[in-house]
């Protein structure tokens, strides 16, 4: 079911519209933001001479840096006035990156999450529990207002509390709902612990983002909840979520809604844009945003892009699950892995549950790599040939050989109630 015209309209069309948008996005950052107005100066740009999209690749990039250099508010390009709120990324790694939203970019976002939600296949007669994170965090209130834009009701659960989460499933019999793919699976855990079978539950569509996952902790969670699951992504810089989902007819794929939001993706050593199906790191330029106008930001996120038709009939393009980010790629003794890929590997095994932990230390100056799995429940069989199967598995797929693998009960590896999901420790 589309929401929005603009998601069936010919490529011809969509591509005036953002061709439109992008000249005036860049004369509106040259006029009001002095960071851009310096880089567009030094890389010699005059606003005169960008007609559309496909002079993007000459324009700089736009770093997560450049925003925690820009801190507070140095990157706005209104006045505070007409900024009505205000989100932060995680602040974890050095100051966090602040975006402002005026009335319009707020209504922007409530219709792409609209848009995103009846695409999950949420319709208006249904009820939505929201168990994403409500605060600076912008998963909570994108979802809530894009409920409420579509016509369904809401139920701010918001993240943790897992017992009353369950009671709200049970007690107000939600059709949908949101959170992590790692709190999915705790929920479930939860669940059976109390003697509640989810999968009985009328809850039918759960839609996850905020972590990377891969297709077999999609099938897991599919299985446990009896749902089917569907991916969104987006990310504060932009605007939160809503940038781009699955839709439920295909699931094969998530549509970026190049309106708003257009993509790129580039070789993430070098910066040259990467033709169409091939993997690199997503760059993403907004088009309708009046606070905090972004041009090509580099978001880490490694993925790839196709035009071809889908099956629900959107124009958009689809950019691939993300398959982890740029920066977290593991180099192992020469061996260039990441987290997403093990998970993979280790996952191929019925009797692994859909929890790891991997652990990178150094000794004497070279680097090492621990990988911890847990059993399932039920497992009757002998840990150390399953250890050994793994390891071969590592070795033939990934080339990887870790120092250490360590096969534990169910249960053993410490579960996290909120917030994303911690899958890599450095001790380096």
């Amino acid at each position: 079911m589309t929401y929005n015209d603009v998601e069936t309209v010919s490529r011809t069309e969509l591509r005036d519209l953002q061709d439109e948008r992008l000249v005036e996005t860049i004369e509106r950052v040259h006029e009001n933001v002095q960071f851009y107005r310096d880089r567009l100066d030094e890389a010699g740009i005059d606003p005169a001479d960008v007609d559309g999209v496909d002079d993007l690749p000459d324009l700089p990039f736009t770093t997560k840096e450049d925003f925690r250099d820009q801190y507070p508010d140095h990157h706005f390009a209104v006045d505070r006035a007409e900024v009505i709120r205000i989100h932060a990324s995680s602040g974890t790694t050095g100051k966090p990156k602040v975006v402002g939203y005026t009335r319009g970019d707020v209504d922007v976002w409530r219709e792409v999450m609209a848009r995103s939600l009846a695409a999950a296949g949420v319709d208006a007669d249904d009820t939505f529990q929201n168990a994403y994170g409500y605060g600076l965090f912008t998963g909570g209130m994108g979802f809530h207002e894009g409920v409420e834009e579509l016509g369904a009701t809401v139920i701010p659960t918001g993240g943790g509390n897992t017992a009353r989460q369950i009671e709200m499933l049970q007690d107000l019999e939600s059709d949908a709902f949101g959170s992590t793919p790692s709190y999915c699976l705790y929920l479930a855990e939860q669940a059976k612990e109390q003697g509640v079978d989810v999968r009985e539950l009328p809850v039918s569509t759960v839609v996850i983002g905020a972590e990377p996952f891969t297709d077999a902790m999609r099938d897991e969670i599919e299985a446990r909840l009896g749902v089917n699951a569907i991916d969104i992504y987006g990310l504060s810089e932009l605007i939160g979520p809503g940038v781009s989902v699955e839709c439920v007819e295909a699931q094969d794929g998530l549509h970026v809604w190049e309106d708003h939001f257009y993509p790129e993706v580039v070789d993430p050593g070098t910066g040259e844009p990467l033709p169409e199906g091939e993997e690199g790191e997503l760059v993403l330029t907004s088009l309708t945003k009046e606070a905090v106008p972004v041009i090509r930001y580099r978001t880490g996120d490694m993925t790839s892009l196709t035009r071809e038709p889908c099956e629900c009939g959107r124009v958009h393009v689809r950019m691939d699950n993300v398959t982890g980010r740029a920066d977290d790629q593991l180099i192992v003794r020469g061996i260039n892995v990441y987290p997403s890929q093990i998970e993979s590997v280790v996952l191929e095994f019925d009797e692994v549950a859909p929890h790891y932990r991997i652990d990178l230390d150094r000794e004497e100056n070279l680097d090492t790599i621990a990988i911890t799995v847990e059993l399932v429940e039920g497992f009757d069989g002998d840990p150390d040939d399953l250890r050994e199967r793994i390891e071969r598995r590592l070795r033939s797929v990934l080339s990887l050989r870790p120092d250490e693998l360590d096969v534990v009960p169910p249960g053993g590896i410490e579960r996290q109630e909120t917030g994303k999901v911690k899958r890599v420790w450095d001790h380096r």
